[in-house]
């Protein structure tokens, strides 16, 4: 029997460094737009194609592609989604930017789609493969998180992010917004905690999350903090077994103990009567909704003013609030720039991804769920899963693009053929 361990994982880092260059598309690494702009065009059209080539490579080595769609409603009406996104170019208030805006979207769907095949495809013909979607996403995480921390160390000027006029310091710099940056921690660790199930190189395990913790923390962004929180009191409710007792009673002792620091620290902010004020009104954002729904939406209350558009103007401006480029609520968001109509679509496919989700087995639930955890509250308060392109869009296509495929038993005349060339070991199998 021919031995694929070698071919295994080498797919398995061209998985990830696919992964973790798709996400780093997302960051901001120069201050020049020219060169920010280029690097974004070329990478992501440059990990489009390595998506593709990696899933045709995968074929090629002796695999066939009998894979069929099994949730069709989420993916469905997500492209009811982007096609009403396509229309609104004919009455947009801006058709350039919602069309970049809508090009990357798409884009990123279509990336999606290859790689979360490639790894159906290597579960359906190469059994046994170590090759796990929450270990791809804890350590394309914990890579570039970990470029932050180091690069707060070396060059702090440059990675911190000033604010409040200059009273505090949050990690991000003007690579990444801070809230998007505390995000991508709670994604890490929502990925990496699962790596303790398999027993997955524990040590090494835990070094990576306390430097996604030390980062979040970094970050100062109060909604990941709860994220995190939230993230491992799901983890804690699903070790039932005896042997897990005494882990259990650990976690939730050193989270107690823990949790009042930080909630008084990143929350709010030792206490300062300002702060808490800045908490109670979601650092100005409540009043910014409310301008935004008693002036801005009845102006286009039914299509909204196009793709990831809020105004006639480049930002909403209120005499109630600030200027605005972007509403901080994916909801809101797709609300605005689209619509009733678009926001009915976008809860209809949430409401079928959810209930696709909760049919899947235990550990393929509680992954997703707690993958959503982090992105559902980034998206209460910032870009969001519907908002302007960022990664939470990214990781959001992941997940139901992982539960809308499923192996196809029929096999094609054709394919056979190319299993009993490629692939003698599973002759038995397919006959």
């Amino acid at each position: 029997m021919k031995d694929h361990s070698k071919f295994l994982k080498k797919i398995n880092f061209q998985l990830f460094l696919i992964l973790l260059l798709m996400t780093a598309c997302f960051f901001t690494w120069s201050e020049n737009v020219v060169i920010t702009r280029a690097i974004k065009l070329v990478g992501r059209i440059g990990v489009l194609f390595a998506s593709y080539a990696l899933y045709k490579k995968i074929l090629d080595y002796g695999a066939v592609d009998n894979l069929k769609l099994k949730n069709t409603l989420s993916p469905l009406f997500y492209i009811l989604y982007l096609f009403l996104g396509f229309l609104s170019f004919l009455w947009s208030t801006d058709v350039g930017y919602s069309a970049l805006q809508w090009f990357m979207t798409t884009q990123t769907l279509f990336f999606c789609y290859f790689f979360v095949k490639s790894i159906y495809i290597l579960d359906d013909f190469f059994p046994g493969h170590q090759t796990r979607l929450y270990n791809l996403i804890g350590n394309t995480s914990f890579i570039l998180i970990l470029v932050f921390v180091i690069g707060m160390w070396v060059n702090p000027d440059v990675f911190y992010r000033l604010t409040n006029g200059g009273e505090e310091a949050r990690l991000g710099g003007y690579f990444m917004n801070p809230n998007e940056l505390g995000m991508l921690c709670g994604i890490g660790v929502a990925g990496l905690l699962f790596d303790f199930y398999r027993k997955h190189h524990i040590g090494w395990t835990i070094f990576k999350l306390l430097i996604l913790f030390y980062a979040l923390y970094e970050t100062g962004s109060r909604s990941s903090l709860i994220g995190a929180f939230l993230i491992i009191g799901f983890h804690i409710n699903q070790m039932n077994s005896p042997r897990l007792k005494m882990m259990k009673i650990g976690i939730v002792t050193l989270i107690l103990a823990i949790a009042p620091y930080a909630i008084n620290k990143i929350i709010f902010k030792d206490g300062d009567s300002e702060r808490m004020e800045e908490v109670l009104s979601m650092t100005g954002r409540l009043p910014f909704w409310t301008a935004l729904i008693n002036e801005g939406l009845p102006r286009e209350p039914l299509l909204g003013f196009g793709f990831m558009r809020i105004d006639y103007t480049d930002a909403f401006q209120s005499a109630n609030t600030y200027a605005g480029k972007m509403t901080h609520n994916t909801f809101m968001q797709v609300l605005i720039n689209l619509g009733f109509v678009g926001l009915t679509i976008v809860i209809f496919q949430m409401a079928f991804t959810f209930k696709a989700i909760a049919k899947e087995n235990d550990e393929v639930r509680l992954m997703l769920y707690c993958m959503l955890i982090p992105l559902i509250i980034n998206s209460v308060t910032e870009f969001g899963i519907f908002g302007e392109s960022n990664y939470g869009i990214l990781f959001y296509q992941l997940i139901f693009s992982y539960i809308a495929f499923q192996k196809n038993p029929i096999m094609t005349r054709s394919q056979k053929i190319i299993l009993r060339k490629r692939r003698p070991d599973l002759i038995q199998e397919i006959d």
